[in-house]
């Protein structure tokens, strides 16, 4: 007798597992010559979108249905539909029949940024610093922070609203919202409240990824992976932080390097050539967290129940996050170091030479990173983007605020190839080959 289990995969298909005691029995003879009879028989499996290399179908199309295990046992997978009347649906209608053959690419950017300037010389008002100190250390003259009713909620779901207007993509065709922050406005996320601003009627899926400054390369490969293995079609990459939230604006180590912003684009499914995601490289390293973080504190006070509280110390005490803590000196070391290798990583991945780049575009966390990665990868200063120098280390906000400009200034036109990266507290740090439009 044999034992069968449905496993629900979506809307629109199931797998039906069948597990027969009889092919237990078999051993290693008896299924190779029962696979030989089933050699002929077609099925679809769903499989991890592969995108380290240009062109890999999300679904495999094998031309038999048996699988042999060690221990002898015989697993036979077919796919089913489980929706009425699936056998009508059209191309268009059918998830299924989308993710055969399907590629992805960004369509449109927008960002913004709080209208609150503080320049160096501002900053040479509350700690002791100057311009000139500044600037030649990191390349920063100016940042925008948010203040009074701001919020950055509101600065992401502006940043949105632009990019979806370039890219000509009414709110509610977008299935899907990543968020990329680390400082939401709702310890459980802030996408969904995007989604109820930008209006979006539908209800697509709406929630947070957090990777501080790698934040936002994280989230455009998570949207690769939602459209190659999902179905998605219309993906909304959001990256938004308000570090200045989390400075100690009595520390000229660390208060002169961020601000506030917010950066958005737009990816959408198209036919595998005109895929615009060629490759990418993505890491992180939990030993190097000492050298930049913002963890946890108990706060001062003591409990709910005062000095009488219970001995095992129950109810805890409140907690709040303490202002960003970075040993520079060892971030700087560990990005240009990393980075090269990331973003080498992934044009192997994708295939390409270096050659082909046509920009350079890394987090805009220090101009002399920028310039040494540039270096070692042998890139001209002509082809890196830059605009560090206006807005400061807006962690997740940076790629995506740098490349709006680029896009709407005119320097990066359809069809450029830009090899991006992002690294940070995490450590995190991740790279990818992109083609715009």
């Amino acid at each position: 007798m044999a034992n069968t289990t449905t496993i629900a995969a979506g809307p629109t298909f199931s797998l039906q597992h069948r597990v027969s005691e009889r092919h237990q029995t078999l051993g290693r003879a008896g299924i190779s010559t029962l696979r030989q009879h089933q050699a002929h028989t077609l099925f679809f499996t769903p499989a991890a979108p592969t995108l380290r290399r240009r062109f890999s179908p999300s679904i495999g199309i094998y031309h038999r249905i048996g699988h042999s295990f060690s221990d002898g046992t015989f697993k036979r997978i077919m796919c089913s539909s489980t929706v009425e009347g699936a056998d009508k649906l059209s191309a268009d209608q059918s998830r299924v029949s989308r993710l055969v053959n399907r590629g992805c690419k960004l369509i449109g950017c927008g960002s913004a940024v709080p209208a609150l300037k503080v320049s160096n010389d501002d900053l040479a008002k509350i700690v002791d610093t100057n311009d000139e100190w500044i600037s030649v250390r990191t390349g920063i003259r100016n940042r925008r922070v948010l203040s009074g009713k701001d919020n950055l909620t509101d600065l992401a779901a502006e940043a949105a609203r632009k990019a979806l207007e370039m890219a000509e993509v009414d709110p509610n065709d977008i299935d899907l919202i990543l968020l990329c922050t680390s400082t939401p406005e709702d310890l459980f996320g802030s996408a969904p409240q995007i989604q109820k601003a930008l209006g979006c009627k539908s209800n697509p899926l709406a929630f947070d990824i957090t990777a501080a400054c790698s934040g936002f390369m994280l989230g455009l490969v998570s949207a690769a992976c939602y459209i190659r293995g999902g179905g998605f079609k219309n993906v909304l990459v959001i990256g938004a932080d308000a570090l200045s939230r989390y400075v100690d604006w009595t520390d000229r180590g660390t208060c002169i390097l961020f601000g506030d912003a917010a950066g958005a684009v737009v990816m959408q499914a198209c036919d595998i050539g005109e895929d615009g995601l060629f490759g990418f490289d993505l890491h992180s390293d939990g030993e190097g967290q000492r050298h930049l973080n913002a963890s946890i504190k108990e706060k001062e006070t003591d409990h709910a129940f005062g000095t009488n509280g219970s001995i095992i110390g129950f109810p805890p005490k409140g907690s709040s996050y303490s202002c960003i803590q970075m040993n520079g000196k060892e971030v700087f070391r560990f990005a240009v170091r990393v980075v090269p290798q990331s973003i080498e990583a992934a044009l192997e991945n994708a295939g390409l030479p270096g050659s082909k780049i046509d920009w350079l575009l890394l987090h805009q966390a220090n101009q002399r990173i920028i310039d040494g990665v540039a270096t070692r990868l042998e890139v001209p200063s002509e082809r890196v983007i830059s605009n560090l120098a206006n807005y400061g280390n807006t962690s997740a906000a940076s790629i995506p605020l740098a490349l709006d400009e680029a896009v709407r200034s005119g320097k990066v036109q359809a069809g450029h190839v830009i090899a991006a990266a992002g690294f940070g507290a995490g450590l995190t740090w991740g790279s990818a080959i992109l083609r715009w439009g």
